[in-house]
């Protein structure tokens, strides 16, 4: 299963590239009983069908660039950075797999900012 759940979320999440599915194409890769967690707004969406319909309803979708993907089996980390019309967050988002699906995610959301001037001379920057 691993190669098959990578293969999955590089469809979903191309690394170096924008989001390239629908919501509808999205809604077949997901459990019936998926669920989606952001600990930072305080939200749970539960339901393959619930998330097609907020994504289908969201407004003002951010671009996101897909950084890494590291895992193996049925966990996985998707790391990226969104951009909300200027409004930058780096996203860590952790996905569970069940039976070829992903079930489960919790997504994390972190502002940009700036490095303290003390450790610059243990720090290079990134960007």
């Amino acid at each position: 299963m691993t190669d098959r759940n990578r293969e999955l979320l590089e469809r979903l999440w191309p690394v170096e590239g924008q989001l390239a599915l629908s919501a509808e194409a999205e809604h077949e890769m997901r459990t019936e009983d998926y669920v989606l967690e952001m600990p930072q707004s305080g939200e749970r969406i539960t339901g393959r069908d619930t998330m097609r319909a907020m994504q289908q309803e969201y407004p003002n979708p951010p671009s996101i660039d897909i950084q890494r993907i590291v895992g193996a089996g049925d966990h996985f980390v998707v790391l990226g950075r969104s951009d909300y019309g200027g409004d930058i967050f780096h996203v860590a988002n952790i996905v569970e797999f069940r039976e070829g699906r992903i079930a489960r995610e919790t997504r994390l959301y972190g502002s940009p900012f700036e490095a303290p001037a003390w450790r610059t001379k243990y720090a290079e920057p990134t960007t």
